[in-house]
């Protein structure tokens, strides 16, 4: 083979949904997505990070029988894909690994070479966020992660050592560098490694929670790290909800000099499929032992190139308009929650508003009409158009639709015990979530609580009340959000033909919790445009007072909302779990002390300083 000469390779990433856990069932999939990749003739497979145990496997990963587990689940894959006749297939998969260690430790702190375990010779002890490389029946390499993030929804330093080895692979003439997901993400770590190393291709497994606009982050990152590495990247992400987590895939394919080659579609299994012309000329120098932080090693697979083949043409997924994607996040998240435990169904309150309205649109699309429940539960202060409104929703939906009438029950407990105020409106709340429990025990369904972020934000949804439930579809939506997501949606039904599913009255009402007379939302809250200014500042970005006041936020409207917003913290650590499709979501995401006597307030100019 002349060094002249480009090398071909096809190469495919499977965009997969995982299950937490399910080791069997994951392998299975892995099985299903290769012999897909075969058929389609590619010469290497690359799936997303902890495949086998899905991803985030939280505390499994200190129980010493899953990790046990995890890496015979490992070994039997690859016996298992060469009995199926996929033993010609490198397969790169993740999995959770246990080698010689004390347990996580920073990547900054190296040891000596007398005392570093060898990632070539693993020793049980110290869990570890691994891929390998199967080909032949044989597990060929194992890679451990080296950057192990640790803020946001991750814990990784909680859980894993980090690696100190960078396993390059010979396959068919082409250096193919394993890596795994943060890694990519760091400037200098390892793909600055393979640069200095000297590679034709780096994979990329990886399982990257889907925020919104995070896909236009994604390309200039993996272009930025294909600079560095002066090679190829395969950016494989998984896809799927789990628990508060969303996982959109957008797996793609980048070119040595930046150029995008492949991009899958969001929120959907697929298996993108590339063909690479590499050219290893344009590596100056191939080196192996001790590169900047890592120590680097080869194996050789094959040197033979594949014999010259016609490239297909690859596919560039469109990307997804804003409110889109945030709708079929919010549809996956819900959808993966439900029926990955197992759930046959779920109900909610329907309240002629736009928040029920919204969460019932979601359920239909992501459980189908049959599975989802709806019931009005009217007060002496609901309005004739809320009953007119929910009963509206629930048809235009085809859903099952019920009424139960709360006011008899309300009254029974107004005249056993004395409650006025807030105590008062907030029992037709709590009525409302008994009789909805009541129904999910009865009949199996799970109950979806309806707050959007807006209201979980400042405490305006009641506890054991509507703040019930076992999943909260649009937690992290704010009430801004949730009125543009209603009008996409219906417009999205227009454009197909269909029946406008949220209906206009819904959407164009003043929002009210209908908990007293003539009573809206406007009464006790700042507008939720400057509500949510506020809050998508103080809780998504963490701006202090004076950070907030610079912003151009009104002091008056800050100070309130900040107080209403502090108070409520012990509230929403008893909420329910929702997908998190912002910056930072309440639950794992954001996490404040309940007992917290910091407050933030207003500055005060010094002694002597000009105003």
């Amino acid at each position: 083979m002349s060094e002249q000469q480009p090398v071909q390779l096809r190469v495919s990433m499977a965009q997969v949904d995982t299950r937490v856990g399910d080791l069997a069932g994951n392998s299975e999939l892995v099985v299903r997505w290769a012999a897909k990749a075969a058929e389609a003739g590619a010469h290497l497979v690359v799936f997303p990070e902890m495949t086998l145990t899905g991803y985030p496997p939280e505390d499994l990963v200190l129980r010493e029988s899953f990790a046990a587990a995890s890496e015979q689940a490992l070994v039997d894959l690859g016996a298992r894909l060469a009995a199926e006749g996929l033993g010609d297939l490198a397969v790169v998969v993740g999995y959770l690994a246990h080698t010689e260690g004390t347990g996580p430790a920073p990547v900054d702190a190296t040891p000596t070479d007398d005392d570093r375990p060898s990632d070539a010779n693993p020793r049980r002890g110290a869990p570890r966020n691994a891929a390998a490389l199967l080909h032949g029946g044989d597990v060929v390499v194992r890679y451990y992660k080296r950057h192990l993030p640790n803020y946001g929804v991750f814990d990784e330093a909680r859980y894993f050592v980090p690696g100190t080895e960078l396993p390059v692979v010979r396959l068919h003439g082409v250096d193919v560098a394993l890596t795994v997901c943060e890694d990519l993400w760091v400037e200098g770590g390892p793909c600055g490694v393979a640069g200095e190393a000297g590679v034709d291709l780096v994979v990329s497994p990886n399982a990257s929670p889907y925020e919104r606009a995070k896909d236009d982050l994604r390309l200039p990152l993996v272009q930025r790290r294909a600079a560095e590495a002066r090679a190829a990247i395969l950016y494989c992400n998984q896809v799927g909800g789990q628990d508060e987590l969303v996982f959109d895939g957008d797996s793609m394919a980048v070119s040595p000099t930046g150029e995008l080659l492949a991009r899958a579609p969001q929120f959907v299994e697929h298996l993108l499929t590339v063909d690479l012309a590499l050219d290893p000329s344009s590596v100056p120098e191939r080196r192996e032992g001790r590169v900047g932080p890592m120590t680097v090693t080869r194996h050789v697979l094959s040197e033979e190139a594949v014999p010259a083949f016609e490239a297909r043409p690859a596919t560039i997924a469109e990307p997804l308009s804003d409110c889109e994607e945030v709708w079929r996040a919010l549809v996956l998240g819900l959808k993966d929650f439900i029926d990955k435990n197992g759930m046959p169904s779920v109900v909610l309150g329907m309240s002629g508003g736009i928040d029920s309205a919204l969460v019932a649109a979601l359920a239909v699309d992501a459980l189908g009409a049959d599975r989802v429940v709806g019931v009005g539960l009217p007060s002496k202060w609901s309005s004739e158009h809320s009953l007119a409104d929910a009963e509206d929703s629930a048809k235009r939906l085809g859903m099952h639709y019920s009424v139960v009438p709360i006011a008899p029950m309300v009254d029974a407990y107004e005249s056993s015990v004395e409650l006025s105020g807030v105590a008062a409106e907030n029992l037709q709340a709590r009525v409302r979530g008994t009789l909805l429990m009541g129904l999910s025990n009865q009949h199996g369904h799970l109950l979806l609580a309806t707050s959007n972020k807006s209201e979980v934000a400042v405490g305006y949804s009641t506890l054991y009340g509507d703040a019930a439930g076992g999943f909260a579809p649009i937690k992290d939506v704010p009430k801004t959000l949730v009125w543009e997501l209603a009008r996409w949606r219906n417009a999205h039904a227009r454009d197909r033909g269909e029946t406008e599913p949220i209906p206009v009255n819904s959407i164009e009402k003043p929002p009210s919790a209908e908990l007293a007379p003539g009573q809206q939302d406007s009464d006790s809250l700042p507008s939720y445009d400057e509500l949510d200014a506020v809050i998508a500042d103080y809780v998504d970005r963490d701006l202090g007072m004076a950070q907030l006041l610079e912003r151009g936020h009104d002091a008056e409207v800050v100070a309130r909302v900040l107080r209403l917003v502090d108070a409520a913290e012990f509230k929403r650590r008893q909420s329910a779990p929702g997908t998190k499709i912002s910056l930072k979501a309440f639950g794992r995401d954001r996490r404040l002390p309940i007992t917290n006597r910091w407050r933030e307030t207003l500055p005060t100019v010094r002694e002597g300083a000009q105003a």
